[in-house]
């Protein structure tokens, strides 16, 4: 059955080309990333649950799970947390299969405690938070379309689309980057900065600004300046590396709400605004490629905690950007592609509605040149769809 796949050009300017440009990561320790990172864990622990219990993956979703901020009282060389976090992992499961009950909800629990654990090391799982847990029953239509046994490839569960896109501009490979960074190697050597870093990229013509806002902890800060060194050297990381990336014209921010007059400090208990005030969603902060673009067509979806096997607001947010990638790696003189997914329920998977890729080529490059290829590859991608489920219950794929 031949797959529905069009190719065209891309009736606008390559984003890297356009006057001005946006982009924005918010780090792990963000509120919305929290609570993505709780539902997708919860989400994996869940797929694990039933493959090991009942040998396939039953009818489930993570992806309400929402968190409710504290409220705390950070000072320098160490402060507590006044009220707890309230995180509520909401959703539908299959809490019985075959005559068997299971675990869900103890299951959902634990995996939510783990990744509080390794995500916000500063956060006491056992009194920093109340975590709550309200999986219903899913929709019996929809575990029939979800669990048709013998079927090779599963159905979609909705009449939905995803969107992806390569390669990443420099404005976008240095604000992935540069959070990534900073909560891996670089809090290992400055355990005073807090997983909670959001940066939002700014480029006008051939000037890029980075804005960081950089929590905190208190523990490690023992005054002003302590606090001011702090910053600077956060400074000091993202310029490096974002020059290390562009030739542009690079200016790093960082707390710009800070008034050290009034002592107003970006200062926490925990390393995460969680504490004091920001409240958290599922779906309302990064997208499946771990950036939000506003150059870019983007999906409302959120991907973290979504079924893998037959939810499409997580299969084809995932598989169009690995799709765009594959195409921009193997296709020789594509500026800038996105690719769009359409699925409609019931259908299978690898059948979309349509696969609509868009490119801009670079010059002397027609897009009748490069079209065959382009096609092939979405082609042999949609074919390989289900990896797609066994790479997210493996920990392979970020969702957020």
């Amino acid at each position: 059955m031949s797959r529905n796949i069009q190719v065209s050009e891309l009736d606008r300017q390559a984003v890297g080309d356009q006057a001005v440009e946006i982009v924005e990561r918010k780090g792990i320790g963000h509120p919305d990333s929290i609570s993505d990172g709780v539902a997708e864990h919860v989400s994996k622990a869940l797929s694990q649950l039933y493959l090991d219990r009942v040998g396939k993956v039953l009818h489930y979703n993570t992806d309400e799970t929402q968190l409710v901020a504290g409220r705390a009282a950070p000072a320098f060389g160490g402060g507590e947390v006044i009220e707890p976090i309230y995180l509520l992992i909401v959703g539908r499961a299959t809490k019985t299969y075959d005559g068997q009950q299971l675990p869900v909800d103890a299951v959902a629990l634990d995996a939510a405690r783990e990744y509080l654990s390794e995500a916000i090391p500063e956060l006491d799982p056992d009194t920093d938070v109340i975590i709550d847990v309200k999986l219903g029953e899913g929709s019996g239509d929809l575990q029939e379309v979800f669990g048709e046994d013998g079927a090779t490839v599963p159905m979609a569960n909705d009449t939905s689309f995803g969107v992806g896109h390569a390669p990443l501009t420099e404005t976008e490979e240095i604000v992935s980057t540069a959070e990534r960074e900073l909560n891996t190697s670089y809090v290992a050597d400055n355990p005073e900065l807090g997983p909670d870093v959001k940066l939002m990229g700014k480029r006008e013509g051939d000037h890029i600004n980075i804005t960081v806002a950089a929590a905190m902890v208190d523990a490690y800060i023992k005054g002003m300046d302590d606090y001011k060194n702090a910053v600077a050297n956060v400074r000091e990381y993202v310029t490096d590396l974002a020059e290390g990336i562009t030739d542009r014209e690079v200016s790093v921010d960082v707390n710009t709400a800070d008034d050290y007059d009034e002592g107003s400090i970006y200062l926490t208990v925990t390393g995460t605004s969680a504490e004091q005030g920001d409240d958290g969603s599922v779906g309302r902060g990064n997208r499946a490629n771990g950036l939000i673009t506003p150059n870019r067509p983007m999906s409302m979806e959120a991907t973290s905690g979504k079924n893998p096997v037959n939810h499409i607001g997580k299969i084809y947010n995932l598989l169009s950007t690995e799709i765009a990638e594959s195409v921009v790696g193997e296709v020789d003189g594509i500026r800038d592609l996105q690719l769009r997914l359409l699925s409609q329920i019931g259908q299978p998977i690898d059948q979309p509605h349509v696969a609509d890729a868009q490119v801009i080529t670079e010059s002397g490059v027609d897009v009748a040149d490069v079209e065959s290829e382009i096609a092939a590859i979405v082609d042999r991608e949609l074919a390989d769809v289900t990896d797609i489920t066994r790479q997210v219950i493996d920990g392979e794929l970020s969702t957020f």
